[in-house]
């Protein structure tokens, strides 16, 4: 018999994105609804990992009043971090040196002396691939999807993206009259590490003429003749959107930092190559746009506010019905449970049979093949 529930915890991992707060909100109403007490682990799980970092406390009590009115707004009010995995944290040692530790048995520790009954976990693949690595050590775990990138497996969306994709697509509709007046090459940079959503989505929408994606390795000849065919048609501007995670055949992607233990490698840098690549080629005025992180920013569209309510109030509907180690999921139109262990270390890429690709190129838009 599954134990009742009286106490849940809800965490924050990854990069944030619009919509966070509005599943925070979701999550503790709906327990609330059920007579249960929510509370927030700051940070990810840095709360309870480093209590000394939080002087007001890492976990703290998330009442309706608490919630109240957040719906709307960006970030997460209780914070989130690219670091601070438990099964691989770091910790200091007598020598000064730091090791990469397992303290995956302080985070259960922690729920069994507070008396905390299940986890809602939020996040992209790295934050969940830890809930399922939770679960699996018998935690109670319920996960949410989260990440602007849409590339976690396994669900529609993700919320965030749509917000990304509007806000890129505005920047894109006001570089046209700018490019046009100057007859520039503009190169917009999106984030996008490893799947080109938002670069597809957004380019499409706002009218790019070339779009580089990590999915397509690109040959640079392909949009500097698009360039040249744009201006013999007397149309003497181009727009390019780049993910951060494109590469030139035979290239490698642009990286402003390696990968290290428990962290990612940083990228970023490659719509700076591909406008100056472009300037030399074309002899052109080419300039670049870097998006980053203003595409992580400001208040989430409808879409991703309902779908993030939806996730939020799903997670705990799957927690009463008894379930753990499942990820909430859009297989629109309705709200579904997936095994984590189905999402878990897997990527949604751009396939290369997608209609949206192919919408693309039925309109001309060069791929850089």
């Amino acid at each position: 018999m599954t134990q009742a529930i009286r106490r849940i915890a809800i965490c924050t991992g990854g990069g944030d994105a619009p919509g966070l707060n509005a599943v925070i909100r979701a999550t503790v109403s709906a327990a609330a609804n059920r007579g249960w007490e929510t509370v927030g682990i700051r940070d990810g799980f840095n709360g309870i990992l480093q209590p000394e970092r939080y002087p007001r406390g890492g976990v703290t009590l998330l009442t309706r009043d608490r919630v109240r009115g957040i719906s709307h707004l960006g970030g997460t009010i209780i914070g989130t971090t690219n670091k601070g995995n438990p099964f691989h944290f770091p910790v200091a040692q007598p020598d000064g040196s730091v090791r990469d530790t397992d303290r995956s048995d302080d985070i259960l520790d922690y729920f069994k002396r507070e008396g905390i009954d299940a986890l809602v976990s939020v996040g992209g693949d790295g934050s969940l691939t830890i809930a399922n690595e939770l679960h699996r050590k018998g935690l109670r775990v319920v996960g949410v999807p989260k990440t602007i990138d849409n590339d976690l497996d396994k669900t529609f969306t993700t919320f965030g993206f749509d917000t990304a994709v509007s806000f890129a697509t505005e920047c894109l509709d006001r570089l046209h009259s700018t490019a046009e007046s100057h007859q520039r090459v503009m190169v917009v940079e999106v984030m996008g590490r490893y799947a080109g959503w938002i670069a597809l989505h957004a380019g499409i929408s706002g009218g790019a003429h070339a779009i580089l994606i990590p999915e397509i390795p690109y040959n640079l000849d392909k949009v500097v003749a698009k360039i040249g065919e744009r201006d013999a048609e007397g149309r003497m501007y181009t727009l390019v959107v780049v993910a951060e995670g494109a590469q030139p055949h035979h290239g490698e992607r642009a990286l402003l930092a390696p990968a290290e233990i428990g962290h990612a490698e940083r990228l970023g840098g490659i719509g700076e190559r591909v406008a100056q690549d472009l300037a030399r080629r074309t002899g052109k005025d080419a300039r670049v746009v870097v998006l980053g992180h203003l595409l992580r920013g400001g208040s989430p569209t409808s879409f991703d506010r309902l779908a993030a309510l939806r996730f939020g109030t799903a997670a705990v509907r799957a927690l009463e019905e008894g379930l753990s180690g499942v990820m909430v999921s859009l297989a629109f139109p309705n709200v579904v449970y997936v095994n984590l262990e189905e999402v878990a270390g897997r990527m949604k890429a751009v396939p290369a049979d997608c209609d949206t690709l192919q919408t693309g190129r039925d309109l001309g838009v060069c791929f850089g093949d």
